[in-house]
């Protein structure tokens, strides 16, 4: 998981990834079939750890709650002390050709599925009057979603934590009263 964080899909070379795991490359090939199942295996196990804050956020009791948790726990994932700086799932896969369209579509299906389940807890938190009758949960979730993705990009470029939290705070001003 920690190469294809640092290094994406397509700077991940095999023997960086055997050399990761201390196994040799057909027992990678034996456990994990091919590299893009592996990296699958590794964005399975990204969801479930560094970027488990944001099933942790959607079970907050109201939506502003979740959408300060999701910012947080992105700010912290993406700036985590002894890990890659930024988010597997949004510069993992950006910038690559022919080969690694599977691992791009992918982590385009990722983002999706979280956009998606943001816009379901803001669809709750209309209906049960948390969140404005007006208010547009998919606009909502994507907007978080933006400013998340914004905040792994900055990050993997240097951007320091506190100023990164400082991005997050600002975005919540915005945030639509209850």
């Amino acid at each position: 998981m920690r190469v294809f964080w640092g290094q994406g899909y397509e700077g991940a070379s095999l023997t960086d990834l055997t050399h990761a795991m201390g196994i040799t490359r057909t027992s990678m090939y034996a456990a994990f079939g091919n590299k893009e199942d592996l990296f699958r295996k590794a964005l399975e196990r990204y969801t479930e750890g560094p970027a488990s804050y944001g099933a942790r956020a959607l079970q907050d009791p109201t939506a502003r709650q979740v959408a300060a948790a999701f910012l947080d726990g992105s700010v912290r994932a993406t700036t985590r002390p002894g890990c890659p700086t930024g988010c597997l799932g949004v510069q993992g896969a950006l910038a690559t050709g022919d080969p690694g369209s599977d691992a791009r579509d992918a982590l385009t299906a990722w983002r999706n599925e979280h956009t998606s389940l943001l816009r379901d807890r803001f669809r709750q938190a209309v209906d049960e009057g948390d969140l404005p009758s007006d208010a547009d949960p998919e606009l909502l979730a994507r907007y978080l979603m933006t400013v998340a993705n914004g905040i792994a990009v900055q990050a993997a470029g240097g951007t320091a934590r506190d100023d990164l939290q400082q991005v997050a705070d600002m975005a919540l001003r915005s945030w639509p009263p209850a």
